[in-house]
């Protein structure tokens, strides 16, 4: 497995703006952090969770069809370039989409989320087709990836409750110069796949 763009594509994925890291942000500014980490173990777990789903249902998929291994790998291509695309061209977005009404049980919200958040749902597809499938036909395998990416998710979340402000300002104050480098890694990355 290429490992630098891995990790490249799992941070900028991770710790880029998203549902899980405005929802995370949005709730630790109103509750506090300490509740928010509720939340924040909730999005670890659902994606754990969606992760091991994605490898699962992927590995079936190119068992019973090896031809799909090479459009999966396209679609997973396509989707870091649309990526990269959006990041360049993004403006700026408002965060207070969220409903100010948080739920008492944060953990749930943040398990949920995961399985209707179409940024997670695609990561989960394209880093398990791009990055586990190519070099691991292990269930082993398939369960400690998804593991670590749900203790990424757990570290981006509470990243962004705890330093939310701070994140906010330099977004807002150096935001094209971040996006700019965020959408090259990405390109990086897919070309790095290609390569493989």
């Amino acid at each position: 497995m290429p490992l630098l763009p891995f990790l490249l594509f799992v941070i900028i994925n991770c710790f880029t703006p998203g549902p899980n890291n405005f929802m995370a942000m949005s709730f630790a500014a109103r509750l506090g952090f300490k509740k928010t980490l509720k939340f924040c173990m909730g999005v670890g777990l659902g994606f754990f969770t969606l992760v091991l789903l994605c490898s699962i249902f992927n590995h079936l998929l190119i068992k019973i069809m090896p031809m799909i291994k090479t459009p999966l790998t396209i679609l997973g291509v396509g989707y870091m370039l649309y990526l990269a695309f959006k990041t360049i061209t993004d403006k700026g977005s408002n965060n207070n989409e969220f409903d100010n009404n948080a739920n008492s049980n944060l953990f749930l919200i943040g398990f949920f989320v995961q399985f209707v958040n179409p940024k997670g749902i695609l990561f989960g597809i394209t880093v398990v087709s791009s990055f586990i499938h190519p070099y691991y036909s292990s269930y082993l395998f398939y369960f400690f990836y998804s593991l670590f990416l749900g203790i990424v998710g757990i570290i981006s979340s509470s990243s962004w409750s705890l330093c939310g402000t701070i994140f906010q300002k330099f977004l807002t104050k150096y935001r094209s110069v971040f996006n700019f480098i965020m959408a090259l890694l990405l390109v990086y990355s897919a070309i790095s796949i290609m390569n493989h």
